[in-house]
């Protein structure tokens, strides 16, 4: 599509979006009496409407039921982890088994790093991005000092090449060739943080099993944001967090996808809770645990009942919208704000804002980085004072993020506007 930087053509495309309707599912933060314009849904996505009737619903029945809630209430407690199952599937491309909501991200991570990083002799290693989200910096370390692994040796991270901002899958392939008979595990955000490069999952996957290797993502950055096909790529596991993308409040509960060839391996370690017993004999109390089938075996404790009722108002905005639609739209819309950067950089070079994020829409999701020529933190400090709410990340990106969920096309524009009025 040929885009036109004028309000006139990108209200043409907002009139043409169906998913334009979406945009009123949310309350929008407001500037002098108007919407933000905002870009900030891959730190904390926005509220839906509905989630506060899905969490009185649950206040009334604890009000109601007391402890019979778990039994009586109009969405009984103790399946409640069960009510999400088959829209949290179609978001990442599982199978129903395969995926849970339960604790949150690193608390997640860790549990499935005690299943799935065994190192063994000379297999000790973990691959990972470099620049990879703090938290997952931190997990991976304390996980192989947890071993007795040295962190210095044992964690590998790989790096763009000089004066590039972004990984090459080729270097990454290239590199679990060159260590694949010392790797134990290969740990990735689906979607880098701080550039925005949504790996090829399937291809790291496929080159790391190749060699024996377990492969898993944290897709903190990716759920909710890019169309992903777990099953049937194969991957081992996989968790994210619900508070951005998935819309689901600070904090929101977690989830995880353990593919379905290792939910008949009871043989897995694991660290056991009550919730993750078989269902069926769950209030037997006995002793021994016996795991149920599918990711549901990793839940450690019973669900955060109202963090769930929040976060299934979300999901059922995403199953009501699609994801495959929101994808679509999600490359449309970040294609739009790329062209109004990029007409911003060729008329304003002295003050250019460059793109880091990868330009190939199969590489991305709804994120754009910027690195300012100077005076970034100042830039980023005016977008707020005028009405676009974006991201500061040390030690010099603004994240702009266009959801598609409740972005829209004029939103684009504004940025541009403002961009010039700034400077």
């Amino acid at each position: 599509m040929n885009f036109e930087n004028t309000l006139f053509f990108a209200q043409e495309l907002d009139k043409n979006d169906s998913l334009q309707k979406f945009i009123e599912r949310f309350h929008i933060p407001q500037h002098k009496g108007k919407n933000a314009v905002y870009l900030c849904g891959n730190s904390l996505g926005l509220l839906p409407k509905t989630a506060r009737n899905f969490v009185e619903q649950e206040f009334l029945d604890w009000e109601n039921f007391g402890v019979e809630g778990h039994f009586n209430a109009k969405n009984p407690w103790f399946p409640y982890h069960h009510f999400g199952r088959k829209m949290l599937a179609e978001i990442v491309g599982a199978k129903e088994e395969e995926v849970v909501a339960m604790n949150s991200l690193t608390t997640n991570l860790h549990m499935l790093m005690v299943s799935f990083y065994q190192p063994k002799g000379v297999r000790k290693k973990i691959m990972m991005e470099a620049n990879a989200f703090p938290s997952d910096q931190y997990a991976i370390e304390t996980q192989v000092k947890f071993h007795g692994g040295n962190p210095e040796t044992d964690i590998i991270e790989i790096s763009p090449r000089a004066g590039e901002y972004i990984l090459r899958t080729d270097d990454i392939i290239a590199q679990i060739e060159k260590n694949k008979n010392e790797l134990a595990l290969i740990l990735f955000g689906g979607v880098n943080y701080l550039s925005g490069q949504y790996f090829d999952l399937k291809k790291i996957t496929e080159a790391g099993q190749s060699f024996g290797v377990t492969v898993g993502f944290d897709l903190a950055h990716a759920a909710g944001n890019v169309d992903l096909q777990l099953h049937d790529w194969n991957v081992d596991f996989a968790c994210w967090c619900s508070y951005k993308y998935l819309n689901s409040g600070a904090g929101g509960v977690g989830g995880i996808f353990v593919h379905e060839k290792h939910s008949a391996n009871n043989d897995l370690p694991r660290f056991a809770g009550w919730w993750g017993n078989d269902e069926q004999t769950r209030f037997q109390m006995k002793k021994g645990f016996f795991p149920q089938t599918g990711a549901g075996a990793w839940q450690l404790s019973n669900a955060p009942i109202f963090a769930m009722a929040i976060h299934r108002a979300s999901l059922e905005i995403f199953a009501e919208a699609g994801i495959k639609n929101l994808s679509a739209k999600s490359k449309k819309l970040t294609a739009y704000l790329e062209f109004i950067l990029n007409e911003f950089n060729q008329k304003n070079p002295e003050h250019e804002l460059k793109i880091i994020t990868p330009k190939n829409i199969s590489e991305r999701g709804c994120q754009l980085s910027l690195i300012a020529k100077k005076d970034g933190k100042n830039i980023f400090e005016q977008l707020a004072l005028n009405g676009v709410i974006a991201d500061w990340r040390e030690p010099n990106v603004i994240r702009l993020s266009p959801v598609p969920l409740y972005n829209s096309f004029e939103d684009m524009f504004i940025v541009g506007e403002v961009l010039k009025k700034i400077f």
